[in-house]
């Protein structure tokens, strides 16, 4: 059994019998005929994985782990705010004519900020300290940025990643740590798809810095099952689980803009069936 499917099945499950149901106020979200799409929801859900011990995949469906990889690379790497750079047509419905999210997730990573080492963005101030500074308690990232949320098409959900390096007390190694913070998450829909995301995130950052990735802490402070997705979920997390896929990364990458969807993939990866699940947008 993966361990991430125990978290999942956990976490569901106490979110059906312990949260707080929305149904009846205020809301944003709406599904396809108009009608709001209420939730049930729980306050501050903290899940932590050691990627040490086995990859974070679901085995109860399938987590479609290159299209995941590929939008990680597209806000991290390429980062970018244009679906058209995007395999996967998950961010269409937030796109305008050509192609923008706005000022949002991959073009915050992208804004250069002033260092007194020189100036740098978000991602190369974490690969600069990762690689230099590898003890600071200040290397993160933050995309919520407040004058540009006008700007955005959609305001980022997982929003803030900080890193904290340890070491490996039998092999001298330094060990690569990471949390995610996130606003708001739509647990069926999205929860494995991040969590793959930043485990495979840590992996690649600790590889190409000659590091272990160690433990990865995934916090949410809105962690909600939308009311059509109920039954979805009762069924799912009442299937049968498999052990968890084991993560392979080519190891000949030694710079993180270097990776492909195709320098990092899940073997021996068991799953049961996909489902089909609407999005409330």
């Amino acid at each position: 059994m993966s361990y991430a499917d125990k978290v999942f099945v956990d976490m569901c499950r106490d979110i059906l019998d312990n949260g707080t149901d929305t149904k009846g106020e205020k809301v944003r979200a709406k599904w396809d005929d108009g009608s709001y799409a209420y939730t049930i929801k729980k306050f501050g859900v903290v899940n932590r994985y050691d990627l040490r011990k086995e990859f974070p995949a679901i085995t109860l469906r399938k987590t479609a782990f290159k299209s995941c990889v590929d939008e990680l690379l597209w806000i991290w790497q390429k980062k970018s705010n244009n679906v058209n750079e995007l395999k996967s047509h998950i961010w269409d419905a937030w796109a305008d004519e050509e192609g923008s999210i706005g000022k949002a997730y991959g073009y915050q990573l992208g804004v250069k900020h002033h260092y007194q080492e020189g100036d740098m963005d978000q991602v190369d101030r974490v690969l600069f300290d990762l690689k230099n500074n590898p003890y600071s308690r200040r290397i993160m990232t933050n995309i919520y940025v407040h004058q540009d949320l006008s700007e955005m098409n959609l305001y980022p959900c997982a929003y803030s990643m900080t890193f904290n390096v340890t070491i490996n007390k039998e092999t001298g190694k330094l060990v690569l740590n990471g949390i995610l913070n996130q606003r708001s998450q739509d647990v069926l829909t999205a929860n494995n798809w991040n969590v793959c995301q930043y485990a495979a995130l840590l992996h690649m950052l600790a590889q190409v810095n000659d590091m272990e990735a160690g433990e990865f802490m995934h916090v949410i402070a809105d962690a909600h099952i939308y009311d059509k997705h109920v039954e979805l979920v009762e069924e799912l997390i009442s299937r049968e689980q498999y052990p968890a896929p084991k993560l392979w990364i080519n190891p000949e990458i030694k710079n993180f803009y270097d990776f492909t969807t195709d320098d990092i993939k899940l073997l021996d990866y068991q799953h049961g069936e996909q489902i089909k699940i609407p999005v409330a947008v």
